[in-house]
Formats: C-alpha cells, structure tokens, sequence
C-alpha cells in the first residue's frame, strides 16, 4: 500500500527488521517493540499503525485519553511516563484498551490503579511493571533497586486486578553506563523470582532506547521502548512544557 512508503512507516519496519535479526542470532524471542509516541500527532502514530505497529508508549494521562479514541481500538497502549495519584482514575477509565502501566513504584500506587480498574470491571486484569531506578539517580522516577521485591511481592499477593508483567527501567542518558543499569533489572528480576515462587523468565524486562536497544536486548530485553529513530526528534507545544515542567525536569526522564 502507498501508505507504507511514509519515513515514519520505514523505520517500523527497518527497526522490526533489525530486532528480528539480531534476535535471530542471539537464539531468542524477538522483543515488543514499543513506539514511543509522547507529544506526537495521531497522523503519525497511524503512519507507524499502518505498517503494523500496534504497541505504543504514552507518558501523559491526558494526552494519552485524548489520542486513544481516535486510534484503532487494538492498539496496546504503554504508559510509561511518572503517574500521579490524581491522574489514575482518569487514565483507567479513559483507556479501555490500555495494555500496561509500566511506572508503578509505590504500594499507594498499586493499590489505587488495583481499586481503579476493578471499579471499571474490564474482563482482565491490568498488566502493571514496577519501575526501578537503576541508575539511582535523583531526577528520575522509580524505586532503588533493594525495594523492588516488596512492591512486586505487594502487587503479586494484595493486587488481584492487576497482574505483575515485570520490570521496566529507563537506564542513564549517558549510554556508557547503561549495561550495569541492564544487569542490575536482571538481578531485580532473579530476586523477584525467587521470592514469589515464580520462573524468572515469565517477567518482562522493559529496557532499552533508541540509543541502546541492540545492548539492551543482549542484556535480555523483552520490551523496547524506541520514540526517535521512528518518529524523529520530539516536539513539546509550549502549554505541555508549563504544564509539566513543575515536576523537577519529568518530561526528559523518559527518554527513548
């Protein structure tokens, strides 16, 4: 069809290409390609749509309710960007289709998306990932790494409609450090297994960017969340920025 010939439908396909191939030789499952859409028109998600892109990362409750309508209804939306506790019953109730929270980083906040989604009595339970912040760094989200078997344990035993899919991590900005953060999720992940009983490989690993989604994929990635090299540079209009840039440097965290 004429429409896949668009740049953006391309690189969908090129980047399919490129986690194929290298999974291929890893002899392993290829990773979900997760199309990071953040500040990104719906003319251009359904570009990445048409070339059969189906998950998409979203980091904003509201920008995320607003495009959600307007895009086919099986589309598995991520959202991945820092949420607050006065955005979840919007964002629960806005997206019937969405697929998974991957920022959980607080019992508070796993108990109220837990109570959220079961007042919106959907027919499953709601994948969640409990976010790590590997890298420790103050300006991102997510728990230190020595918290993420009390939350997952908390999710997996006082959570029963949500459902513990895995890890996620954003890593450093600066990709020379990146594999230690990779290899501290992975050891998240083995702990987390061990104490809940459960085969380590059934929990995803969300890590890895358009500037690292080879290593991370080496490193055992089950999900990459890639925005740029799809969609090129972003684009924030200037009442998105005032209205997140109360909350100490947010919107560059979740950098893909």
């Amino acid at each position: 069809s004429p429409r896949m010939t668009t740049p953006i439908g391309e690189a969908c396909v090129v980047l399919r290409q490129r986690t194929y191939e290298l999974s291929t030789r890893l002899k392993i499952k290829p990773p979900r390609l997760v199309a990071v859409s953040k500040t990104k028109p719906v003319e251009m998600l359904m570009q990445a749509y048409d070339a059969e892109q189906r998950a998409f990362g979203e980091n904003y409750v509201q920008e995320l309710v607003d495009k959600a309508p307007r895009m086919p209804p099986d589309v598995q939306w991520h959202f991945i960007g820092h949420l607050q506790s006065n955005k979840v019953k919007a964002l629960v109730a806005g997206v019937p289709n969405l697929s998974v929270i991957e920022t959980v980083d607080s019992e508070k906040l796993a108990s109220l998306i837990d109570k959220e989604w079961k007042i919106a009595a959907r027919d499953r339970p709601l994948n969640v990932m409990v976010q790590v912040n590997t890298s420790e760094e103050d300006s991102k989200s997510g728990l230190a790494p020595e918290e993420a078997v009390r939350l997952s344990t908390f999710i997996h035993e006082r959570c029963p409609s949500l459902h513990l899919m895995g890890l996620m991590t954003m890593g450093f900005l600066d990709t020379s450090a990146q594999s230690a953060c990779f290899q501290k999720l992975r050891t998240c992940r083995t702990l987390v297994g061990q104490a809940l009983e459960i085969c380590e490989e059934s929990l995803e690993l969300s890590m890895g960017t358009s500037s690292d989604f080879e290593l991370a994929i080496e490193m055992g990635s089950t999900s990459v969340r890639v925005g740029t090299t799809i969609f090129g540079a972003r684009e924030y209009p200037k009442k998105q920025m005032k209205d997140t840039s109360t909350r100490r440097n947010r919107p560059r965290m979740e950098h893909a």
